[in-house]
Parts: C-alpha cells; sequence; structure tokens
C-alpha cells in the first residue's frame, strides 16, 4: 500500500522514494523509472509493467497532474485486457489503494514532481 505522497515522495510499506517509480503487481517497486519523454508516458515506458499482466494500471500523472500517456497507449492497453487509469498523484494514489484492497491485480506508475 501507498502510505503517503508528497512532491518529489513517496512512501510504500515504510520506505520512502524520491524518483519515479513502477510498482507491479507482485507489490515489487522499480525505482529510478525514466521515460522517454519527459512528460508524456508511452507504450515503451511501460512495458515492463505491461509483461507482468495486471488488470488495471493506474497512472500517477504528477502532483500537479503534468504527465500525459501518448496517443494510442490506451487502444494498446485496452487489446492486451488492461485498464488504464491516469490521474494526478493524490487522487492516483487513492486509486491505487483501492483497487489493490480489492484484490484486483493492479500496477502503478508515478511521476513523482510536476
Amino acid at each position: 500500500m501507498i502510505e503517503s505522497t508528497a512532491f518529489g515522495v513517496m512512501t510504500i510499506d515504510g520506505r520512502t522514494y524520491t524518483s519515479d517509480l513502477i510498482i507491479f503487481p507482485d507489490g515489487r517497486v522499480q525505482d529510478g523509472w525514466w521515460r522517454k519523454r519527459g512528460h508524456v508516458l508511452s507504450v515503451e515506458d511501460i512495458l515492463v509493467l505491461v509483461d507482468a499482466a495486471p488488470k488495471v494500471i493506474v497512472a500517477g500523472t504528477g502532483t500537479s497532474g503534468r504527465m500525459r500517456p501518448e496517443a494510442g497507449l490506451v487502444d494498446f492497453l485496452e487489446e492486451r485486457d488492461i485498464l488504464l487509469i491516469a490521474e494526478a498523484n493524490p487522487r492516483a494514489v487513492e486509486t491505487y489503494n483501492r483497487k489493490i484492497a480489492s484484490g484486483l491485480e493492479t500496477g502503478a506508475c508515478f511521476h513523482l514532481t510536476c
């Protein structure tokens, strides 16, 4: 579960992260995540997460929501029966925690600034 988030920081299961990150459906966290084009979320950016086959991917688009999914990303994920929910981090944290608590296989990616 994600315990808290603020600009540039996120605490997950007692550990604090200060770089963008991916959370896999099994709970593993990969920090130091980089996107090909800064504030654009592309297919290539999350292929490692797609390979983990979650039912839902929650994309935290930053504290103020500046990161945006690229055109075609939603279609790519829908073809694989994966729902993308892209929201600013405060709301994305709530969504992620709710999905995890319900037992739904959920992955996430979070841009911790902007």
